[in-house]
């Protein structure tokens, strides 16, 4: 059955923001005086909380200090961030033909929803997308379900007419906790191997491939 709406993680399945969080999470260790980690490092934890990144990056003994790096993080993305995303090539076309398939798109991402908003009006996409669920929308970050759920709310949509379309475990954890079906996208860092114990209904090279696969289980 064709879904009625496809909710997107963002970083890795529909955009590459990996140059603006490694410039902030730096700034932030700067002002913090702590270690400076490497960009690897920090491109691995891209999808998690920005208090997660910093425990995982800097030592769960840091997280007391999170907000502080919560607030320098966010203020320098506010300077950097538009201008280091880039959404992947295809992605217009593939929301275009899913809204013209009858197909809602929405988001559901850890970033703030006021960014996300950002680039999608930089890039001409905002009327293609119904529905944003960022940061500030939810209690709990992925794999808590919460984001999707919101989605689902706004939208009026039940779960089993919904999918949930990442690269991460954290994503396949929300998606298996709100009862949604999960397409695995093959753009993150991801090893592969830490999604075997969750259930997909199909693993694509990236999300460009979303339409031609619903076609053919029409």
């Amino acid at each position: 059955m064709k879904p009625v709406v496809a909710i997107f993680d963002f970083d890795y399945t529909l955009a590459d923001s990996s140059d603006g969080v490694i410039d902030c999470v730096q700034s932030a260790q700067v002002v913090m005086e702590l270690p400076v980690s490497d960009a690897e490092a920090i491109r691995r934890t891209i999808g998690l909380s920005v208090p997660d990144t910093l425990a995982v990056l800097c030592g769960e003994e840091q997280r007391p200090r999170a907000e502080q790096f919560a607030q320098l993080f966010r203020a320098r993305a506010d300077e950097v961030m538009l201008g280091h995303t880039r959404v992947y090539d295809g992605v217009p076309e593939m929301f275009a033909q899913l809204r013209s398939e009858q197909i809602k798109c929405a988001i559901a991402t850890t970033k703030f929803r006021y960014r996300i908003e950002e680039i999608l009006a930089r890039d001409h996409l905002t009327d293609l997308v119904h529905c944003i669920v960022g940061a500030e929308d939810v209690q709990a970050h992925k794999p808590d379900p919460g984001c999707l759920l919101r989605v689902l709310e706004s939208l009026q949509c039940s779960a089993d007419q919904a999918i949930y379309i990442g690269d991460s475990a954290p994503d396949a954890g929300a998606a298996k906790r709100a009862g949604i079906d999960f397409i695995l996208v093959e753009t993150g860092l991801a090893e592969l191997g830490t999604l075997d114990g969750f259930p997909r209904l199909a693993q694509l090279d990236d999300v460009t491939q979303l339409p031609a696969w619903l076609a053919n289980t029409d």
